[in-house]
């Protein structure tokens, strides 16, 4: 496995495996990898003759307050998981040389980052499409893998490379959850037993929904409702949104149907968790 951390040489790397016709698939992180990483590097790798992937925690998405300074970080132990894995190249990027001095431009993304995170994270998505477009303007994947637990952030990067017309096909991988449920995330670290315990309140949250949609249930208001009533009965978890929206626009649903997706953010003891599931399917 190849390490880069030059934006230049990486440039020179993929333009080199381009003369050569192969095929190169991105795996956008942002380190501190877990199950959920390693299942989106496997299948990047069965997608591309050359698999890179991108370990930069990215101050731009982060706004005042969150958690930038404390996120978790383990880059030895991510070499070796990388290379294990089978990572062609691990892109770690210098932060001053990704936003030099003087940088002042941003790709922002309308209408699709404005609900869910969008709304309690104000340029959140700014900064997730800005660096995203810099990785793909550096790297020249013909293909990226997103996970699908922020499933927002897989929608806006897919509006965004359909606007600018970027030939990079978009895969999203399902989401990974350790036997209990509760869903892989870096930040899960940030938590102890209890606070895992009560976590998987959005796990069976979510099931909930699903089953009561299933039995007939159509009024999404009401089962949102319910939702965040059944979240509010775990002591520390404090509600940010719970909100049933169509899987292609975000749009609220007021209806329940083939494409009614529940996405929720909580914080359990303030720990920041998303989570979602389509609730027919």
């Amino acid at each position: 496995m190849k390490i880069i951390e030059s934006c230049r040489a990486m440039v020179e790397w993929s333009n080199s495996r381009l003369n050569n016709k192969e095929i190169i698939c991105l795996v956008p992180t942002m380190g501190f990898f877990h199950e959920g990483h390693l299942a989106l590097m496997r299948q990047g790798g069965k997608l591309a003759d050359n698999l890179v992937v991108s370990l930069f925690v990215n101050p731009r998405q982060f706004g005042p307050g969150e958690d930038f300074a404390n996120y978790p970080r383990d880059h030895k132990r991510d070499i070796r998981l990388a290379r294990e894995t089978g990572v062609k190249v691990l892109f770690i990027p210098d932060q001053d040389e990704l936003y030099p001095p003087g940088f002042q431009t941003e790709v922002k993304v309308a209408s699709l980052t404005d609900p869910l995170c969008g709304a309690r994270r104000p340029g959140h998505f700014d900064g997730v499409t800005t660096v995203v477009a810099k990785l793909f303007n550096l790297v020249k994947p013909q293909v990226a893998v997103f996970g699908e637990k922020d499933f927002q952030q897989l929608a806006v990067i897919r509006r965004m490379v359909t606007d600018l017309n970027w030939d990079i096909e978009i895969v999203g991988h399902p989401i990974v959850r350790e036997s209990s449920g509760l869903a892989l995330s870096s930040r899960n670290s940030y938590l102890d037993e209890q606070g895992r315990r009560k976590a998987l309140g959005l796990f069976n949250a979510l099931e909930f929904a699903a089953q009561q949609a299933r039995a007939g249930v159509t009024e999404a208001r009401g089962l949102e409702d319910v939702v965040r009533k059944r979240l509010d009965e775990y002591g520390g978890v404090e509600v940010e949104y719970a909100d049933i929206v169509d899987k292609d626009n975000l749009e609220k649903s007021r209806t329940i149907d083939d494409n009614s997706l529940m996405a929720l953010a909580v914080k359990v003891d303030g720990v920041r968790l998303i989570d979602n599931r389509l609730l027919l399917r």
